[in-house]
C-alpha cells in the first residue's frame, strides 16, 4: 500500500525537473541574472511548469485512490484510456492549487532558502558554521512556513485529483468547501493533516537539494576556471 503510485511518482519527480528548471534557466538568462535565483524567475518557473507536471501527479493520485478502494493498483494505461475519452482533460484537474503550491515552493525553497542560508553562514561564521550546517538551519527555518502555506493547497489538490475520472469532476470551489467542512468537523487538524511528517520531509529534501546544487555549481565552476574557460571577477566568492 505504501508503494502504490510509486512508479509515476518517480517518473514525475524526474520529469518535472525538465520543464521547471528549463524555464527557470531560461528566465534567469533573459533577466541577466548572475547565478543567484531571483523571486521573479522562481515564480515564473513554478507557474509555467505546472501544466506539464500536473498529469503525472493526477495519475499518481488516481492509483493511490484506486488501491485504497480495491486493494489493487490501477494500471497507468487504463487511467490514460479513461482520460482519452474526455480528450485528456481530467489529467489537468488540480492544476490551479498545484500552481499555488509550486509558487510557494519556489519562493520559499528555491529563492528564499539560499538567501537565508547565506545570512546564517555570515552571522555564525565565527563558530565555524559551514555550508551543510547553515543549509540545514535555513531549511529548518523555512520548511514550517512552507508546509503551513502549502498543506491546505495540497489538500485541495488531493480532493480534486482522487475523484473518479469517469465521474463528476470536483472544482476548486467545491474542494474549498470540503476543506472548510473538514475544519469545522476536525478543527485545524482538518486543514493541516500530516504537517509534522511534511516538515521533517521538507527539511531533509530541501537541504539535500541545495547541497547538491551547491556541489555541482562549485564543481563546474572550478573545472571551468582550471581549463581557462571562465575567469572569476575580482572579489567574487
Amino acid at each position: 500500500a505504501a508503494l502504490s503510485g510509486l512508479v509515476p511518482r518517480i517518473i514525475g519527480v524526474g520529469f518535472k525537473r525538465i520543464p521547471k528548471f528549463g524555464i527557470l534557466l531560461g528566465l534567469s538568462f533573459f533577466l541577466g541574472e548572475d547565478g543567484n535565483i531571483s523571486t521573479t524567475a522562481a515564480f515564473g518557473a513554478s507557474v509555467l511548469s505546472a501544466p506539464f507536471i500536473n498529469p503525472i501527479r493526477m495519475i499518481e493520485k488516481q492509483q493511490r485512490a484506486f488501491f485504497k478502494e480495491t486493494g489493487v493498483e490501477k494500471p497507468i494505461m487504463e487511467i490514460l484510456r479513461e482520460s482519452a475519452k474526455q480528450n485528456f482533460v481530467p489529467l489537468f484537474r488540480g492544476t490551479v492549487p498545484l500552481m499555488g503550491h509550486s509558487c510557494a515552493s519556489a519562493l520559499l525553497g528555491l529563492a528564499g532558502q539560499p538567501k537565508l542560508q547565506k545570512y546564517i553562514k555570515e552571522e555564525l561564521s565565527q563558530y565555524g558554521i559551514g555550508n551543510f550546517t547553515s543549509g540545514l538551519l535555513a531549511s529548518a527555518a523555512v520548511t514550517p512556513i512552507y508546509v503551513g502555506v502549502t498543506n491546505p493547497l495540497s489538500r485541495l489538490e488531493v480532493i480534486m485529483q482522487t475523484s473518479k475520472i469517469d465521474g463528476k469532476a470536483i472544482g476548486v470551489i467545491e474542494a474549498c468547501t470540503e476543506v472548510v467542512n473538514d475544519s469545522k468537523q476536525f478543527g485545524l487538524r482538518g486543514v493541516f493533516r500530516g504537517q509534522g511528517l511534511g516538515i521533517a520531509k521538507g527539511i531533509l529534501s530541501l537541504t539535500a537539494f541545495h547541497q547538491g546544487r551547491i556541489w555541482l555549481m562549485e564543481t563546474f565552476r572550478d573545472h571551468n576556471i582550471s581549463n581557462g574557460s571562465y575567469t572569476p571577477k575580482v572579489g567574487s566568492a
